[in-house]
């Protein structure tokens, strides 16, 4: 091959091999090949003429919650709904300079309009060092009017096939396994970052969340903080037993809420749900994150996770828009007490009415539910129950 990049080649669990490399303006690039994969050993150069990477941006502090909001000007312009011949996610060709520039299997990079990063305290591919990083845990939780610091961290998008349409959920089971070991790979890399504190794999499916890309593909962000969702969860910890997920899990395990079990993960309807499709899925043992997850955990994930998806998109005659959430624990809290879970949620409560979160919701986070969670898993396990084993 022609213009062939400098790879760097590991392997991977089930069989799967992961390539690096850079794109043309200094960005991470990661292949990683199906086991048996059909493409070869050798990637094309990104010969593209890049502008350089954008500042990185910063965070204002909101005193009356302690929230650190990011102010990422240049996400303004974003592709939206490109057609096929100018997907950025799509292999590149003569005529669609897109961000990958070989086919694949599966590929992650990091976003050239992230919300946190580039730069992590150093110079990286004409990006000047962060002026004003966090400062630890204890820096963040302090309160003060006025305060600002530089999103330092790493936003990546994961693209789950280079085709140009379809979702997790349409994915093979081979495929499904090679993309879990992806997000571990990527997991424990970006763990180790410095100043990174959470790592957040997820993905956004269809308009009505807000996609602005058809292609199948997910993101991983890397904050700079706990995120707010996840010290309400340590609170609770504290507030309780540190075994409250492992409590959780049996109550729900016992319950008709259940809609998926295997031997390491139960799928259920949580006890208190606030969307009118939600799901969770978490591991039977004690686990942080995907990098923690063993072979057989991470064996049985891609066809049961599979299941769910396809379960959800056969409540209705259409896709159903989500957003499938993986909660991780936090780099340096939690660790023993914080069990990693996906969360799967939609607004779509019939085939042609959303959910809007009004004044309520919106503006107090105090939820009003209109279907009951045991009516929700029952629905779901008839929809689960409908479609081919993949």
């Amino acid at each position: 091959m022609e213009n062939s990049a400098e790879l760097r080649t590991d392997e991977l669990g089930a069989g799967v091999t992961k390539r690096s490399t850079r794109l043309a303006d200094g960005r991470e690039l990661f292949y990683f090949d199906d086991p048996g994969s059909a493409l070869g050993p050798e990637r094309s150069v990104d010969a593209r003429p890049l502008e350089d990477r954008p500042d990185t941006a910063t965070m204002r502090q909101d005193i009356l919650t302690g929230d650190w909001i990011t102010f990422a000007t240049k996400r303004q312009n974003r592709v939206m709904m490109p057609s096929a011949d100018a997907d950025p996610l799509a292999p590149q060709t003569a005529t669609n300079p897109s961000e990958v520039p070989s086919l694949y299997d599966v590929a992650v990079f990091e976003n050239r309009s992230p919300s946190f990063g580039p730069a992590l305290n150093e110079a990286i591919g004409g990006v000047p060092a962060a002026p004003n990083p966090t400062r630890g845990l204890d820096d963040l939780a302090a309160l003060g009017i006025g305060r600002t610091r530089t999103s330092i961290g790493r936003c990546e998008v994961v693209c789950f096939s280079p085709e140009h349409s379809g979702s997790f959920g349409s994915q093979s089971v081979t495929r499904a396994r090679t993309i879990i070991e992806a997000w571990a790979d990527r997991t424990a890399a970006l763990s180790a970052l410095p100043g990174i504190e959470q790592v957040f794999p997820f993905e956004n499916r269809g308009e009505a969340i807000g996609v602005t890309l058809p292609h199948p593909h997910g993101q991983i962000y890397a904050y700079p903080y706990v995120t707010p969702r996840t010290e309400r969860l340590l609170d609770s910890i504290d507030h309780t037993a540190p075994d409250l997920m492992a409590r959780v899990l049996e109550f729900e395990k016992t319950s008709e809420r259940v809609v998926l079990q295997g031997e390491h993960w139960t799928a259920f309807v949580p006890f208190a749900a606030r969307w009118p499709l939600e799901v969770q899925l978490m591991p039977h043992r004690h686990v942080p994150d995907f990098a923690a997850l063993n072979d057989a955990e991470r064996d049985e994930l891609a066809p049961l996770y599979l299941q769910l998806l396809r379960g959800v998109d056969a409540l209705y005659n259409t896709p159903t828009a989500y957003i499938a959430a993986w909660h991780q624990a936090p780099v340096n809290v939690g660790r023993d007490t914080v069990r990693m879970r996906l969360e799967l949620t939609s607004p779509r409560r019939a085939e042609d009415k959303l959910k809007f979160l009004a004044g309520s919701e919106a503006a107090m986070s105090a939820w009003t539910a209109e279907i009951l969670p045991e009516v929700a898993a029952e629905r779901l396990r008839t929809a689960i129950a409908s479609i081919t084993t993949p």
